[in-house]
C-alpha cells in the first residue's frame, strides 16, 4: 500500500480550517467497494440506495418491502365511514307515551258515550264558549281544520322532505314522507267508524252524525304536526326549531277553539281528536324516528340546513 505523506499543519493553521480529506485515501476508495463513500466515514458500511430507486412501503413512504419491523406508522389508516344508520328500537319513553295516550283516549270515549256527569259538564262549558270570538274570526280558525286547507300544507312538506332527502343521498329517503301520507289517510278511516260507534250528539245545528272525536281537530293536528316533523331535520337553529314546534301547538289550539266557539263540537270532542292525532303521530315517529335522525345528520354534513 502506497504511503502518502501527510500535509504539515502549523500551529497558526490549526482551528482555522476544517480537517481536509486525504488525497490518497480518497483515491483508494472506489464507488461500490467496501468502505466507499466520503473519506471521513470509517464505519465500512455500504452506500445507501439512491432515494429515487427506493421502493415504497405499505403506507406510501420510501422504504423497503416489507417495511422495517418495529417502525410504527405516524398516520394510521382510518376505517371507512359508512353513511348507513344502524336500526334503532323505539325508546321506552315513546312506547309509554303511546300507551298512556291510548288509555286516555279510551277513558274519554267511554265517559262521553255514557252521557253522564262528565258529558253534561262538557256541554255546559261548550255553551259558555259560544260566541266568545267574533263570527269571522272563529269561522276562519275553524276552517283551518278543513281538509282543503290542512292537507295541501302536508303535501308541500312531503314533497320538500322527499326532494331534500333524495338530493342528500340519504338511505330510504322516501320512507318518512310516505309514512306521513299513510298516517294522514288513516284519519278518516278511524274517525268515521268511531263517530258511528260512539254516536255522541253534537251541538244544535252540528248535524245528525256523531261528533266524537272531532274530525277537523284530528285532521289539523295530524297534517300540521306531520308537516312540522318533516321540516324539523332541515332546521339547524335551536330557536327556529322551538318556534316551529310552538307555532304548531298554538295553531292547533286555535283550530280547536274555533270549532267550539262556532258550535261545531263540544270541548271534549276536540280533546279526543288531539289524543287520536297524538297516537297517529307517535306511530309515525316510532317507525321513522331513526330515518329522521339520519336526515338531520345528513343535513349537518351537507350544510344545506336552514
Amino acid at each position: 500500500m502506497r504511503e502518502t505523506p501527510r500535509s504539515q499543519v502549523t500551529a497558526s493553521d490549526s482551528g482555522t480550517r476544517p480537517p481536509q480529506p486525504r488525497t490518497g485515501c480518497a483515491l483508494a476508495h472506489t464507488p461500490g467497494a467496501s468502505g466507499s463513500g466520503t473519506p471521513h466515514r470509517s464505519d465500512g458500511r455500504p452506500p445507501q440506495t439512491p432515494r429515487g430507486a427506493r421502493q415504497t412501503d405499505q403506507n406510501g413512504r420510501p422504504g423497503t418491502i416489507p417495511p422495517v419491523p418495529g417502525r410504527p406508522s405516524s398516520f394510521p389508516l382510518a376505517p371507512p365511514v359508512s353513511r348507513a344508520t344502524p336500526a334503532s328500537f323505539p325508546s321506552p319513553f315513546l312506547l309509554f307515551s303511546l300507551f298512556l295516550l291510548f288509555l286516555l283516549f279510551s277513558l274519554l270515549a267511554w265517559l262521553v258515550s255514557a252521557a253522564g256527569s262528565v258529558s253534561r259538564a262538557d256541554e255546559r262549558l261548550g255553551r259558555a264558549m259560544w260566541g266568545g270570538l267574533p263570527g269571522p274570526g272563529g269561522e276562519f280558525l275553524a276552517d283551518l281544520g278543513n281538509v282543503q286547507v290542512a292537507v295541501p300544507v302536508l303535501v308541500l312538506a312531503v314533497v320538500y322532505a322527499a326532494v331534500r332527502g333524495r338530493r342528500a343521498g340519504l338511505p330510504r329517503w322516501w320512507w318518512p314522507p310516505l309514512a306521513a301520507a299513510v298516517v294522514m289517510a288513516a284519519v278518516p278511516a278511524l274517525v268515521a267508524p268511531l263517530k258511528s260507534l260512539l254516536a255522541r250528539p253534537g251541538p244544535p245545528g252540528a248535524g245528525p252524525d256523531g261528533c266524537f272525536p272531532s274530525g277537523h281537530a284530528t285532521t289539523a293536528a295530524v297534517a300540521y304536526g306531520a308537516a312540522a316533523l318533516l321540516l324539523l331535520p332541515a332546521v339547524r337553529r335551536a330557536a327556529t326549531r322551538w318556534l316551529l314546534g310552538t307555532g304548531t301547538v298554538v295553531l292547533n289550539a286555535a283550530v280547536g277553539a274555533g270549532l267550539v266557539v262556532r258550535g261545531y263540537h263540544w270541548p271534549l270532542d276536540v280533546v279526543g281528536g288531539w289524543l287520536l292525532s297524538g297516537l297517529l303521530l307517535g306511530a309515525w315517529v316510532t317507525v321513522t324516528g331513526s330515518r329522521a335522525g339520519s336526515a338531520a345528520a345528513g343535513s349537518d354534513r351537507s350544510g344545506r340546513g336552514a
